[in-house]
């Protein structure tokens, strides 16, 4: 596609300029070229293409467009004709002044003095009267542009300047672009309104405007339905009037035009963003993280509080919880302690017992007297011992007393402890050491609890299993550098959604449990770098294993 483009510049200078030049410039540039599309743009040149068609172009179809719809000569027009016409409302554009400056009393029109801004001016002076009891409309069209500038520089108060155009001025200069309406508003000391919004954006107020990207566009739409074999006469296209109002923010605020007398859905535009708008989330994020910094500190020191507070509330309810997992195998080591205590009080009734014959006899031996005398002091030590490991046991706030000691002999000492219960609940506990000495760091005392909890709560489990079931097993064995007993029963397990909560405070599966000695036993073992767990074996029942971590230091 080829376009050719030719201006009309005899308009500027009168009717009676002779327009044959220009016509047979025209008819020699296309003698030997096929046309297919011929686009007046603006009035004057839809009237010389419609005078002078039969002419240049008499079967060429022609699109009249960017033309104010009383200036079409609507008379001319042939079926091989179609229009893009515009509506211009010059009430319109004053009535829009009136309500952005409501105190307005003269509006100056800046206009030049060609033949076709002379009608202009006319038509607009006729389209004002009913404005003319309110504001006085007058024209410069009979200034050069230097006296306009001067008459804009100085106008009275309550004035409003509308360009409306500016083509020739009365000095017959000629005048193209925005250079004519940035010199205006660089000295007026009043607002600019316009009705085309090719000025928008150059320094002037504005309000309803007729785009001229429209016109264009539907201009274009028209073109192409020609060139696709349409016919000009069948394509009607209503006039393009005034859309949606629009106002430059920077003049509205330079001319202190309240919003508020705009019309109902006007759109500002340019407008400048406040310090929020333009760095909200900028400011967002200092203020969350200044709010956050505040808090966070503000945070600290009451947690610091609370943790002071929690530490030793949680010291205090830790030792009270021990000491009632300790009170609450009483039970267990009283059958302990009167089982451990038979021997040596039955050896020191024995060894009184053979005193008193000696004594009765004809002759006293008082080797053998001195051997029966030493094993009473022996077992009564034995008993001492004995009194005092089960009252350490259950010594509330004791503190740990860490040594190196055999874990393997933790284990002897609770299945020492247990073996009467185990006996008569008909529990049979299958031991399985280590061969070799597993060293450890700890509190043996804590140890004993943990395992003899562990040991407990296996038998517990055994209750509903039938007599000849009711087997348990205790391991101590050398797991890399950690020592592991593992407490097994063959009793029905634990259920798979109870695994991962044993270990809970409070969490029990007994009718009368505290759900406290699991947890205990977790906290002392992973006191001392440990670990505990529980699972399911698969021939049925539940195994419980710990693990702590061998030293190779001596016991002391």
């Amino acid at each position: 596609m080829e376009f050719f483009d030719a201006a009309l510049m005899t308009e500027r200078f009168g009717a009676d300029q002779d327009e044959g030049p220009f016509t047979e410039y025209l008819q020699a540039l296309f003698a030997k070229r096929q046309i297919d599309l011929i686009v007046a743009i603006g009035a004057p040149a839809a009237r010389y293409v419609q005078e002078r068609r039969w002419q240049l172009f008499p079967s060429t179809p022609m699109l009249l467009t960017g033309v104010e719809q009383r200036r079409i000569p609507f008379s001319t027009l042939t079926a091989n004709d179609a229009v893009v016409a515009v509506s211009t409302d010059h009430a319109v554009v004053v009535r829009n002044i009136l309500d952005a400056l409501p105190g307005t009393t003269d509006i100056v029109v800046v206009i030049g003095a060609s033949p076709i801004e002379k009608c202009w001016w006319g038509e607009l002076r006729n389209d004002t009267q009913p404005f003319k009891d309110r504001v006085a409309i007058t024209s410069l069209s009979d200034l050069s542009f230097d006296e306009m500038l001067k008459r804009v520089a100085s106008l009275p108060p309550n004035s409003a300047i509308l360009f409306y155009a500016l083509v020739v001025d009365a000095a017959g200069r000629s005048y193209e672009g925005e250079k004519p309406l940035a010199n205006l508003r660089a000295v007026s000391n009043a607002p600019i309104f316009t009705h085309l919004d090719v000025h928008f954006g150059g320094g002037i107020v504005v309000g309803p405007l007729i785009s001229i990207s429209e016109v264009a566009q539907k201009a274009a739409d028209v073109a192409a339905r020609i060139l696709s074999g349409e016919a000009p006469g069948d394509i009607k296209t209503p006039p393009i009037g005034p859309g949606t109002s629009k106002y430059d923010w920077i003049e509205l605020q330079r001319w202190n035009i309240s919003e508020a007398n705009l019309s109902p859905g006007s759109e500002i535009h340019f407008r400048a963003p406040t310090m929020w708008e333009q760095y909200r989330w900028q400011l967002t994020v200092i203020a969350l993280a200044i709010l956050l910094q505040a808090a966070l500190i503000s945070g600290l020191l009451i947690e610091r509080r609370r943790r002071s507070l929690a530490e030793a509330e949680a010291g205090k309810r830790r030792r009270e919880a021990i000491h009632l997992n300790r009170v609450a195998t009483a039970t267990v080591l009283s059958s302990s302690i009167a089982h451990e205590l038979k021997q040596p009080l039955g050896a020191i009734l024995l060894n009184a017992e053979t005193i008193q014959l000696m004594r009765q006899g004809d002759t006293l031996d008082l080797v053998e007297l001195d051997e029966a005398v030493s094993d009473i002091v022996r077992d009564n030590q034995r008993a001492s011992k004995i009194l005092d490991r089960q009252k350490d046991l259950l010594k509330k706030g004791r503190a740990t007393d860490l040594k190196v000691f055999d874990l393997n002999d933790s284990v002897r000492e609770v299945l020492r402890i247990v073996a009467p219960e185990a006996g008569k609940r008909g529990v049979v506990l299958n031991t399985d050491l280590a061969s070799d000495v597993l060293r450890v760091r700890a509190d043996s005392i804590q140890m004993q609890q943990v395992i003899l909890n562990l040991v407990m709560n296996g038998m517990d489990a055994l209750e509903d299993c039938s007599p000849t079931a009711r087997k348990m097993s205790i391991q101590a064995s050398r797991n890399s550098t950690m020592a592991e007993v593992t407490v097994a029963d063959s009793g029905k397990g634990i259920p798979e959604d109870q695994l991962k909560s044993i270990f809970d405070a409070f969490f029990t599966t007994k009718p009368h449990g505290t759900g406290l000695g699991l947890p205990i036993a977790r906290t002392i073992i992973e006191r001392y770098g440990g670990a505990i767990w529980a699972e399911n074996k698969v021939g049925g029942g539940a195994a419980f294993h710990f693990t702590l971590p061998l030293t190779e230091a001596h016991p002391r």
